[in-house]
């Protein structure tokens, strides 16, 4: 009689997962790859996007700071955003976010700065429905505004926020020399 053998079992190794890199470390990358420095001016994400950025292990060898001017007053008093832009349009606005980027980037002494202004919730602010939101992008090459409606809650628009505040700054950072 021939006894059965159990077929081998062979322990199986774990695997090993290369996570892929997250948009802040692709932005700090680039970043560092062409020598620049960077700055942000928030409001929708009220710190959200600094936090990411320096989430990442590394980040101060490029990332200058960030400033949070949530209040209407604060973008006038720390980033010199237009007043009569502000009372006109009120503070979710293109060009409200293309004047936060550009002085940041004086302000912070920074080579590219991002800059996120929008509506949150729960409710209409100045006419600019829930989830519209601006977006602007300073970098030696000129001033990028990018606009969109997005859906969600709070916390999802402005998570959202993020992400497309990070793959902008990547784009442009991709456009300039290294």
């Amino acid at each position: 009689m021939q006894r059965h053998r159990p077929p081998e079992v062979r322990r199986r190794q774990p695997e090993r997962r290369i996570a892929a890199p997250s948009p802040a470390q692709d932005l700090i990358r680039a970043l560092a790859e062409r020598g620049l420095m960077l700055g942000v001016a928030e409001s929708l994400t009220g710190g959200l996007l600094s936090s990411r950025i320096v989430d990442v292990p590394g980040a101060s060898a490029v990332f200058q700071g960030g400033m949070v001017t949530y209040a209407t007053d604060r973008k006038r008093a720390l980033l010199h955003v237009d007043a009569d832009l502000l009372h006109r349009h009120g503070p979710v606005h293109p060009e409200v976010a293309a004047q936060m980027a550009r002085h940041a980037r004086t302000a912070l002494a920074a080579d590219v700065t991002l800059a996120t202004t929008g509506v949150a919730g729960p409710a209409i602010q100045h006419g600019r429905q829930v989830g519209t939101v601006y977006l602007a992008c300073a970098h030696p090459g000129g001033v990028w505004i990018r606009h969109y409606h997005l859906g969600g809650t709070r916390a999802r628009l402005r998570t959202s926020t993020v992400d497309l505040a990070l793959a902008l700054g990547i784009a442009a950072v991709h456009t300039l020399r290294r």
